[in-house]
Protein backbone atom coordinates (compact mmCIF):
# COMPACT_ATOMS: atom_id res chain seq x y z
CA UNK A 1 0.00 0.00 0.00
CA UNK A 2 1.44 3.55 -1.10
CA UNK A 3 1.63 6.54 0.42
CA UNK A 4 -1.55 7.76 -1.68
CA UNK A 5 -3.71 4.84 -0.95
CA UNK A 6 -2.69 4.67 2.86
CA UNK A 7 -4.15 8.15 3.27
CA UNK A 8 -7.34 7.42 1.20
CA UNK A 9 -7.66 3.96 3.25
CA UNK A 10 -6.64 4.93 6.65
CA UNK A 11 -6.38 8.58 7.69
CA UNK A 12 -9.56 8.88 5.29
CA UNK A 13 -11.42 6.18 6.38
CA UNK A 14 -12.87 4.72 3.31
CA UNK A 15 -11.26 1.20 3.99
CA UNK A 16 -11.64 -1.89 3.99
CA UNK A 17 -13.49 -2.27 1.07
CA UNK A 18 -16.82 -4.03 0.79
CA UNK A 19 -18.83 -6.33 -1.49
CA UNK A 20 -15.76 -6.75 -3.33
CA UNK A 21 -16.24 -8.87 -6.72
CA UNK A 22 -13.05 -9.65 -8.64
CA UNK A 23 -12.96 -8.36 -12.54
CA UNK A 24 -12.84 -10.56 -14.88
CA UNK A 25 -10.14 -11.76 -17.08
CA UNK A 26 -11.85 -10.13 -20.23
CA UNK A 27 -12.43 -6.69 -18.10
CA UNK A 28 -8.55 -6.57 -17.30
CA UNK A 29 -7.19 -7.62 -20.66
CA UNK A 30 -9.67 -4.78 -22.04
CA UNK A 31 -8.58 -2.23 -20.18
CA UNK A 32 -4.88 -2.75 -19.47
CA UNK A 33 -4.23 -0.71 -22.26
CA UNK A 34 -6.91 2.00 -21.66
CA UNK A 35 -6.57 3.06 -18.07
CA UNK A 36 -3.58 3.70 -15.62
CA UNK A 37 -1.92 0.87 -14.21
CA UNK A 38 -2.08 1.86 -10.72
CA UNK A 39 -6.09 1.79 -11.50
CA UNK A 40 -5.58 -1.97 -12.65
CA UNK A 41 -3.41 -3.27 -10.04
CA UNK A 42 -6.16 -1.85 -7.38
CA UNK A 43 -8.63 -3.84 -9.29
CA UNK A 44 -6.46 -7.04 -8.86
CA UNK A 45 -5.15 -6.31 -5.27
CA UNK A 46 -9.27 -5.24 -3.96
CA UNK A 47 -11.72 -5.90 -6.92
CA UNK A 48 -14.70 -4.32 -8.40
CA UNK A 49 -15.70 -2.78 -4.70
CA UNK A 50 -17.30 -0.49 -2.32
CA UNK A 51 -15.75 2.00 0.27
CA UNK A 52 -16.31 3.79 3.00
CA UNK A 53 -19.18 1.36 3.75
CA UNK A 54 -20.27 2.21 0.11
CA UNK A 55 -20.04 6.09 -0.43
CA UNK A 56 -17.55 5.11 -3.03
CA UNK A 57 -17.33 2.30 -5.77
CA UNK A 58 -14.72 1.13 -7.88
CA UNK A 59 -16.62 -0.37 -11.07
CA UNK A 60 -16.31 -1.65 -13.90
CA UNK A 61 -16.16 0.89 -16.97
CA UNK A 62 -18.46 -1.29 -19.49
CA UNK A 63 -21.59 -1.72 -16.99
CA UNK A 64 -21.52 1.98 -17.46
CA UNK A 65 -20.71 2.59 -21.38
CA UNK A 66 -24.35 3.12 -22.01
CA UNK A 67 -25.51 4.99 -19.43
CA UNK A 68 -22.04 7.22 -20.20
CA UNK A 69 -23.22 7.77 -23.70
CA UNK A 70 -26.51 9.20 -22.57
CA UNK A 71 -25.21 11.62 -20.61
CA UNK A 72 -22.50 12.91 -22.84
CA UNK A 73 -25.11 13.08 -25.88
CA UNK A 74 -25.15 16.40 -28.13
CA UNK A 75 -21.76 17.64 -25.58
CA UNK A 76 -18.65 18.17 -26.49
CA UNK A 77 -17.29 15.07 -24.89
CA UNK A 78 -19.31 12.88 -27.47
CA UNK A 79 -18.03 14.93 -30.05
CA UNK A 80 -14.54 14.40 -29.24
CA UNK A 81 -15.11 10.98 -28.72
CA UNK A 82 -16.38 11.18 -32.14
CA UNK A 83 -13.47 13.20 -33.74
CA UNK A 84 -11.16 10.41 -32.11
CA UNK A 85 -9.68 13.21 -29.81
CA UNK A 86 -10.40 10.95 -26.59
CA UNK A 87 -12.02 8.15 -24.80
CA UNK A 88 -14.23 7.87 -21.61
CA UNK A 89 -14.34 5.58 -19.34
CA UNK A 90 -16.43 5.70 -15.78
CA UNK A 91 -13.59 4.54 -13.45
CA UNK A 92 -16.18 5.10 -10.08
CA UNK A 93 -19.11 6.21 -8.82
CA UNK A 94 -20.64 7.64 -5.46
CA UNK A 95 -23.63 6.28 -3.04
CA UNK A 96 -25.51 9.21 -4.90
CA UNK A 97 -24.42 8.06 -8.91
CA UNK A 98 -22.43 10.78 -8.83
CA UNK A 99 -19.83 9.32 -12.03
CA UNK A 100 -16.30 9.85 -12.11
CA UNK A 101 -15.00 9.93 -15.42
CA UNK A 102 -11.43 9.15 -17.10
CA UNK A 103 -10.49 9.96 -20.62
CA UNK A 104 -7.79 8.42 -22.15
CA UNK A 105 -6.26 11.67 -23.42
CA UNK A 106 -7.42 13.72 -20.74
CA UNK A 107 -7.10 11.87 -17.53
CA UNK A 108 -9.64 12.47 -14.90
CA UNK A 109 -11.52 14.94 -17.24
CA UNK A 110 -15.41 14.67 -15.87
CA UNK A 111 -17.58 14.01 -13.28
CA UNK A 112 -21.31 13.28 -13.61
CA UNK A 113 -23.83 14.19 -10.63
CA UNK A 114 -27.26 12.69 -12.45
CA UNK A 115 -29.65 14.12 -9.54
CA UNK A 116 -28.91 17.85 -10.62
CA UNK A 117 -28.35 17.26 -14.15
CA UNK A 118 -24.84 18.66 -13.85
CA UNK A 119 -21.45 17.56 -16.11
CA UNK A 120 -18.23 19.42 -14.71
CA UNK A 121 -15.35 18.98 -16.73
CA UNK A 122 -12.21 19.62 -15.44
CA UNK A 123 -9.34 18.83 -18.44
CA UNK A 124 -6.38 17.25 -17.04
CA UNK A 125 -4.23 16.33 -20.51
CA UNK A 126 -1.52 18.57 -19.07
CA UNK A 127 -0.73 16.63 -15.66
CA UNK A 128 -1.26 13.17 -17.57
CA UNK A 129 1.72 14.30 -20.26
CA UNK A 130 3.89 15.60 -17.30
CA UNK A 131 2.31 13.57 -14.07
CA UNK A 132 1.55 10.54 -16.07
CA UNK A 133 -1.26 8.60 -15.41
CA UNK A 134 -0.80 6.06 -12.12
CA UNK A 135 -0.03 9.71 -10.76
CA UNK A 136 -3.26 11.30 -11.28
CA UNK A 137 -4.87 8.67 -9.91
CA UNK A 138 -2.59 8.57 -6.92
CA UNK A 139 -3.61 11.66 -6.28
CA UNK A 140 -7.47 11.57 -7.26
CA UNK A 141 -7.37 8.50 -4.07
CA UNK A 142 -5.54 10.36 -1.82
CA UNK A 143 -7.37 13.64 -2.26
CA UNK A 144 -10.81 11.54 -1.96
CA UNK A 145 -12.80 12.20 1.75
CA UNK A 146 -16.29 11.27 2.69
CA UNK A 147 -17.17 14.69 2.90
CA UNK A 148 -16.54 15.32 -1.29
CA UNK A 149 -18.81 12.03 -1.69
CA UNK A 150 -21.76 13.52 -0.02
CA UNK A 151 -24.88 15.19 -0.88
CA UNK A 152 -26.53 17.43 1.37
CA UNK A 153 -30.57 17.81 2.07
CA UNK A 154 -32.05 21.67 2.15
CA UNK A 155 -30.41 22.10 5.95
CA UNK A 156 -27.02 21.66 4.02
CA UNK A 157 -26.57 18.53 6.14
CA UNK A 158 -25.39 15.76 4.75
CA UNK A 159 -27.14 12.37 3.58
CA UNK A 160 -24.87 9.28 3.44
CA UNK A 161 -24.88 7.73 7.06
CA UNK A 162 -28.20 8.97 7.46
CA UNK A 163 -29.57 7.12 4.35
CA UNK A 164 -27.64 4.33 5.54
CA UNK A 165 -29.12 4.03 8.73
CA UNK A 166 -32.67 4.13 7.28
CA UNK A 167 -32.36 2.04 3.94
CA UNK A 168 -29.67 -0.26 4.41
CA UNK A 169 -26.09 -0.46 2.50
CA UNK A 170 -25.89 -0.46 -0.64
CA UNK A 171 -25.25 -3.48 -2.92
CA UNK A 172 -23.24 -2.97 -6.05
CA UNK A 173 -25.93 -2.33 -8.64
CA UNK A 174 -27.42 0.14 -6.47
CA UNK A 175 -27.93 3.78 -5.35
CA UNK A 176 -29.35 6.13 -3.57
CA UNK A 177 -32.04 9.12 -4.99
CA UNK A 178 -34.49 11.46 -4.32
CA UNK A 179 -38.37 10.40 -5.35
CA UNK A 180 -39.41 12.18 -6.97
CA UNK A 181 -36.40 13.37 -9.05
CA UNK A 182 -35.55 16.85 -8.25
CA UNK A 183 -35.78 18.06 -11.90
CA UNK A 184 -39.78 17.24 -11.05
CA UNK A 185 -39.90 19.19 -8.09
CA UNK A 186 -38.71 16.43 -5.65
CA UNK A 187 -36.77 17.83 -2.81
CA UNK A 188 -33.44 16.61 -1.02
CA UNK A 189 -35.15 15.67 1.77
CA UNK A 190 -34.07 12.29 4.01
CA UNK A 191 -37.76 11.34 3.46
CA UNK A 192 -37.46 11.69 0.06
CA UNK A 193 -34.25 8.89 -0.94
CA UNK A 194 -35.19 5.44 -2.14
CA UNK A 195 -32.11 2.97 -2.82
CA UNK A 196 -32.82 1.49 -6.46
CA UNK A 197 -31.01 0.04 -9.09
CA UNK A 198 -28.50 2.66 -10.35
CA UNK A 199 -28.59 1.75 -14.01
CA UNK A 200 -32.04 1.91 -14.54
CA UNK A 201 -31.77 5.39 -12.22
CA UNK A 202 -29.42 6.60 -14.78
CA UNK A 203 -31.11 6.18 -17.88
CA UNK A 204 -34.53 7.78 -15.88
CA UNK A 205 -32.49 10.98 -14.65
CA UNK A 206 -30.33 11.22 -18.09
CA UNK A 207 -33.31 11.95 -20.07
CA UNK A 208 -35.27 14.07 -18.00
CA UNK A 209 -34.63 17.38 -19.43
CA UNK A 210 -31.47 19.60 -20.54
CA UNK A 211 -28.02 19.14 -19.26
CA UNK A 212 -26.03 21.42 -17.80
CA UNK A 213 -22.17 21.59 -18.61
CA UNK A 214 -20.78 23.25 -16.18
CA UNK A 215 -17.45 25.87 -16.77
CA UNK A 216 -13.68 24.06 -16.76
CA UNK A 217 -12.39 26.28 -14.24
CA UNK A 218 -9.04 25.16 -15.18
CA UNK A 219 -9.14 25.47 -18.71
CA UNK A 220 -10.16 28.88 -18.67
CA UNK A 221 -7.29 29.64 -16.38
CA UNK A 222 -5.30 28.43 -18.67
CA UNK A 223 -6.11 30.00 -21.04
CA UNK A 224 -5.88 33.90 -19.89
Amino acid sequence: MNNFFDNFYNYAGLGPAVKQRKPSDESLSFFKSKLPDRLIEYWQSYGLCGWGNGIFWLVDPADYNDILQSWIHGTEFEERERKGFDKYYVIGRSAFGRLFVWGESSGLSLKINPLYGILLPSDNTDNLNTRGADRIIDLFFASMSKTNMEEKDLDDLPLFERALDKLGALEADEMYTFVPALALGGANKLENLQKVKIIEQHNFLSELGEKNVMTDIVMQLRQL
